[in-house]
């Protein structure tokens, strides 16, 4: 009567079998049931009322999915709004003019204020990106410039060291003067001149036109004027990833001459290393407010080591990186690291009470 009862119908006994089989793989983990095993053999409708699987042998397998691409690197875009700027004087005020699964960061050798090339000193960054890859505007503006000449101004110079090349006007400015950013050794323009563009819109591809070794994205920030000789460190302007700073620093002689060209390197507490040289001594111009000649951007928050040496000794101190700001420091050779923010740009004239309208009869 009770065998009647369970075994009526082959689908009672086929929730038992199964269950039965999975109570068996769960009491050896070493030979679960494999997932592949459950399609095999005869079909539910014929199947044999009290056959019993055989236990599987093949260890259990999970469809997971594929993995993608290891990403290029730790960068990851800020998450805060672009402007960007914490102190007074800061203008973190331009995305990133390549994509966010590019490489992001200037070469260590070919920051701004470098020379090579004849002793040419560099007047914005390069960024290393496979030939090809999209390059976006930095921010909103207007396009002045598309096409080769930049340097020359003949828009027909092949010989032009910028190679085919974009310039913007940005819709904002800095202290009462223009913006404009460069974009070159491009493979292909995708813009006009006089066009309207957004921020992170394609403008171009990137090339090794002009004087260039490889493909790679040579990025300037100008300001006042659209000219080689108005430039400023990118580094400064350009947004700065998530949970990463950006080290400023301005070492001269005892003197107090600045130190041009002059070898630094930086290691992080996990023991990597970050080389620069102070700016070259041509075209290159310091921030108004940090008079810098030393800049070191996109580095993950945390403690670093400065070093320098000269006089046959290495000098080393500390400094703290934060999210999203500069850490500033100043040195002279022979004297103390310091690490304090520049003073305040006092006013180049004092304000003035206005003088009253006269009273008007009545």
């Amino acid at each position: 009567m009770i065998r009647s009862i369970l075994f009526r119908s082959r689908w009672h006994l086929l929730a038992l079998v199964l269950a039965i089989g999975g109570l068996a793989a769960c009491s050896d983990p070493a030979q679960p049931l494999e997932k592949a095993d459950l399609g095999r053999g005869a079909p539910l409708e014929t199947a044999t009322p009290f056959e019993v699987p055989q236990e599987p042998t093949a260890p259990l397998r999970f469809l997971l999915p594929s993995p993608g691409p290891e990403p290029v690197s730790w960068w990851r875009p800020p998450l805060y709004p672009v402007p960007w700027a914490v102190a007074p004087y800061d203008h973190f005020y331009f995305v990133r003019p390549l994509l966010a699964d590019q490489i992001n960061w200037p070469l260590a050798n070919y920051r701004y204020g470098g020379m090579f090339f004849d002793n040419e000193v560099h007047t914005g960054i390069d960024i290393p990106a496979s030939a090809g890859a999209p390059v976006v505007a930095a921010g909103p503006g207007t396009v002045i410039w598309a096409g080769g000449g930049l340097y020359s101004g003949l828009p027909k110079d092949i010989t032009d060291p910028y190679g085919l090349a974009v310039a913007i006007h940005h819709d904002f400015g800095y202290g009462g003067q223009s913006l404009f950013t460069v974009y070159a050794h491009l493979s292909q323009i995708d813009v006009v001149i006089g066009q309207h563009v957004q921020a992170g819109q394609t403008i171009g591809r990137v090339g090794d036109t002009g004087h260039a070794t490889g493909p790679h994205l040579h990025f300037e920030v100008r300001l006042g004027e659209n000219s080689y000789y108005h430039t400023r460190n990118p580094e400064l302007w350009l947004a700065l990833p998530q949970g990463w700073g950006v080290l400023v620093g301005r070492l001269h002689q005892y003197n107090g001459q600045l130190l041009t060209h002059f070898p630094v390197n930086v290691y992080s507490e996990d023991g990597r290393r970050y080389e620069t040289r102070t700016y070259g001594p041509e075209a290159v111009n310091p921030d108004d407010y940090y008079q810098e000649n030393l800049v070191i951007g996109d580095l993950p928050a945390g403690l670093y080591q400065v070093s320098l040496s000269y006089g046959g000794r290495d000098r080393r101190f500390w400094v703290e990186i934060f999210p999203g700001q500069v850490t500033y420091f100043t040195h002279r050779m022979w004297h103390e690291f310091q690490v304090i923010a520049p003073p305040t740009p006092a006013l180049d004239f004092l304000p003035t009470t206005p003088t009253p309208l006269p009273t008007r009869r009545p």
